[in-house]
């Protein structure tokens, strides 16, 4: 079945999303793909709301709490490896089926997680991060190739930086009514699966890009293994740069989301679930924000300059917080949020605009979302190392100090690969041309 096969029957909001002004078409995909993403945050992050505490894995001295993030995450690695092919590989019209099933399949993993034996736990949860991470992909291949993208994306992107706070305090709150701390996360699925579904119905309204889009954006299709490879040949150098800054960022964030306690402990915080949507949802404002700007640049050059700037800022964003609060000009909160407003302004562009201004100012047809699984399944991979890394070779450095460190890593290698890999984009960049098919790599 060619992929530009409508997948919706003629549904009244289907009909009309073919013929709704822009700002109205937008406004709803972005809405839409918000509500999908933010829904499957609660069968993922929940479980990281509860302590667990004096349970050790195994009988060990390594924390459950520990080998619990790391099993999902490992799932969830695992799942951007396969997303490389599955996510760039499957028809539009399967789409909506394909992220149902993976809810369902999570949902299920977290009624094990609750039903096992404690030793059996760690492979409940890490069945559980296994077919989530494919659900960004599929999302994202609604929005791609859009004269709008980059403010659907920007919908998208916000969802995750609110919801795992979020969805863990609604977890806290259902562990103050009585719920096991087990048998949480299956809860919380429960009452937002209804959501979830709906969600997925009305980002499957969205009509496939149109001539207009196409010919200002290059056709999205899907790509076969040869052709993905060929893409990642013909941007090795500006690639390797990026997937490098990627490794170490994705860990970043990680390791800022999953030890916020732990890292507002040090900082001299009383942790409490309303302290941690503060920490975040200024974040989520800062980065939509700037995002949605990026939809002014109409020309694919500067736009593409505008993404590495928005990244180079937050990268120099982190530099600067962190020297402020080394300096006591700003408290532990506000460090905190500033520096995640920055990891969030780096990283957000890889999992959406910058791999669509790249291939709408390069020419190069195929659809993005290969690129931003093959830097997923790769930044994962950090996000587990790092945790390993902290607990193995710096475990005397509390969880702050550590962070303060890896700060300063991350902000001299990211300036350093950014400027590189713009100016290398920029020597591929190809004019629009009328009427001239774009170019498979």
């Amino acid at each position: 079945m060619p992929d530009d096969v409508p997948t919706t029957q003629e549904s009244r909001i289907h009909c009309w999303l073919k013929t709704a002004p822009t700002r109205w078409f937008v406004a709803y995909g972005a809405l839409a793909a918000f509500a999908t993403y933010f829904c499957m945050y609660a069968f993922r992050k929940p479980f990281a709301a509860a302590k667990y505490e004096g349970l050790m894995f195994l009988g060990t001295d390594v924390n459950l709490k520990t080998v619990l993030l790391i099993s999902q995450i490992i799932g969830y690695a695992l799942s951007k490896y396969a997303g490389i092919k599955v996510c760039t590989e499957i028809r539009r019209a399967y789409l909506a089926r394909f992220l149902v099933g993976l809810i369902l399949f999570a949902e299920f993993a977290l009624f094990l997680f609750g039903l096992v034996p404690e030793q059996y736990k760690v492979a409940a949860i890490f069945l559980n991060g296994i077919p989530l991470g494919m659900v960004w992909g599929s999302v994202s291949r609604y929005l791609e190739g859009r004269r709008a993208s980059e403010v659907m994306f920007a919908g998208l992107s916000c969802s995750y930086i609110v919801s795992s706070s979020s969805v863990k305090a609604y977890g806290t709150w259902l562990m103050e009514r009585g719920i096991d701390q087990f048998w949480m996360p299956f809860t919380a699925g429960l009452f937002f699966l209804p959501l979830f579904m709906v969600a997925v119905y009305l980002l499957n309204q969205l009509p496939p890009p149109s001539a207009a889009d196409i010919a200002d954006r290059s056709k999205r299709s899907v790509m076969n293994s040869g052709e993905r490879w060929a893409f990642f040949r013909t941007f090795l150098p500006a690639m390797l740069m990026l997937l490098l800054v990627y490794f170490f960022l994705t860990a970043y964030r990680d390791f800022r989301d999953n030890y916020t306690p732990e890292i507002f402990k040090a900082l001299g915080y009383e942790t409490k679930p309303e302290l941690f949507l503060k920490a975040d949802w200024p974040v989520a404002f800062g980065v939509m924000t700037a995002l949605a700007c990026l939809n002014f640049f109409k020309n694919h050059r500067y736009g593409l300059i505008a993404v590495f700037g928005v990244m180079l800022t937050g990268i120099v964003l982190m530099a600067t917080a962190t020297l402020l609060h080394d300096l006591e000009k700003i408290s532990g909160l506000w460090w905190m949020i500033l520096i995640g407003t920055g990891a969030y302004l780096a990283y957000v562009p890889y999992g959406a605009v910058l791999f669509e201004r790249v291939m709408a100012s390069t020419k190069v047809a195929g659809t993005a979302v290969f690129a931003i699984y093959l830097h997923d399944a790769i930044g994962y991979t950090g996000s587990i190392t790092v945790q390993l890394y902290k607990d193995l070779g710096q475990g005397e450095l509390n969880y702050f100090e550590f962070l303060r460190g890896f700060t300063w890593l991350l902000c001299g290698l990211g300036v350093v690969c950014f400027v590189a890999s713009c100016l290398y984009f920029m020597s591929k960049h190809k004019p629009a041309a009328a009427n001239e098919p774009p170019q498979r790599p």
